[in-house]
């Protein structure tokens, strides 16, 4: 069992208000590391380590109750059992609000738990051709190409030029378009048909394009 914190009647700077309770920055930093997330001091100034003569207070509500001393702010978030934090330093004067610091945090961190989640990376899948590729093999790519994007990947279709080919791109460029309508009840051309060097590539993405009347 964890010895319960001690209230201090001299704080010193480095102390925030947490609740009902002082927590030096050593026991903030494990509290929130145990708590699945970790946030620097340096991040924010919360209650005591605000130096300023006078900030504008938001209440615990989201009120606004204007400009008012430092020591008059400390005292509304002590009434209320809350911490005091500052939320925009840059302003004049500092714009400080009541509230839980320890739930901000982890919400804060949730969000960024759950942004970081939906930035899921989505895998990019080849497939290579040349120009007038026999149709068995073409179809054989194709089929790969449906299964991928209906996994919900992208799709690179490249065609690649030997010798003289290179004076030919129309052909090229046909069998892409060819490869873009068989394919369009289950991708979006991301990027056209385009040059790169001895190659032509077009990319897609899965999704539903229009549909065949």
């Amino acid at each position: 069992m964890s010895k319960p914190c001690q209230i201090l009647l001299t704080i010193p700077a480095p102390l925030w208000y947490h609740g009902v309770h002082w927590l030096c920055a050593s026991d903030l930093f494990h509290q929130k590391r145990r708590s699945g997330f970790l946030i620097s001091a340096a991040n924010y100034r919360v209650n005591e380590s605000i130096r300023v003569p006078q900030v504008r207070l938001i209440g615990p509500q989201g009120e606004n109750i204007g400009v008012v001393s430092i020591d008059e702010a400390l005292r509304v978030a002590r009434d209320a059992e809350l911490d005091l934090v500052e939320v925009a330093p840059a302003a004049d004067p500092p714009v400080c609000r009541v509230m839980d610091f320890g739930k901000f945090v982890y919400e804060r961190a949730k969000k960024e738990r759950e942004a970081r989640k939906a930035q899921t990376k989505i895998e990019v899948k080849e497939i290579r051709l040349r120009p007038k590729t026999n149709e068995h093999h073409r179809d054989l790519k194709v089929r790969d190409a449906r299964r991928w994007l209906e996994a919900g990947m992208k799709v690179k279709v490249r065609i690649r030029f030997r010798g003289r080919e290179i004076s030919y791109p129309d052909i090229a460029l046909e069998d892409l378009k060819e490869i873009a309508e068989e394919l369009s009840e289950v991708a979006l051309v991301e990027q056209a048909p385009a040059l790169e060097r001895r190659t032509m590539l077009m990319v897609l993405a899965p999704g539903k394009g229009p549909k065949k009347k």
